[in-house]
């Protein structure tokens, strides 16, 4: 009989770093997200939050602040052996409620994942209507001239 681990959903913490960047780069590799460096995620640190199985890392996902009214979840990222255990949408609502507690009203993700935030209450929105992401981070991105990430946005309220 096996017994089934108990995940949980916390704030990262120093001891996190490697194994997060090692989830978030492996989708990186495959062209799903941007690649993070390890200065990237500690400078970060704070803004991040974990699945945990009690022995391992399982999931990442960041919250940055664009505005006062809106807020991107940023390298969502599950372990291969995490997957279809529901940690994704575990990771997306804990954030969710963050934006709640802090008063943001509408959460951000840019994604070629739409039927997973489909799936979490996100709907589709046009880029453009986005100048706080547009002009503080998609400015410098190599994806700019021919993004193709899905823009989708929840209310948080």
């Amino acid at each position: 009989m096996s017994v089934a681990k108990v995940i949980t959903i916390r704030r990262a913490t120093m001891k996190d770093v490697d194994q997060m960047l090692e989830i978030i780069n492996q989708y990186a590799q495959q062209g799903l997200m941007l690649p993070r460096t390890k200065l990237s995620i500690c400078e970060n640190l704070q803004s991040f939050v974990v699945a945990f199985d009690g022995q391992d890392v399982i999931g990442v996902a960041g919250l940055h602040i664009l505005w006062e009214d809106l807020a991107e979840i940023r390298s969502l990222a599950i372990a291969e052996s995490a997957k279809g255990l529901g940690v994704g949408k575990r990771l997306v609502l804990h954030l969710v409620d963050q934006c709640r507690e802090l008063g943001i009203n509408r959460v951000l993700a840019l994604t070629y994942q739409k039927d997973f935030f489909e799936k979490c209450g996100f709907y589709v929105v046009p880029k453009e209507t986005l100048p706080q992401k547009v002009w503080k981070d998609c400015i410098n991105c190599s994806k700019l001239p021919m993004c193709d990430e899905i823009a989708m946005i929840r209310e948080s309220a």
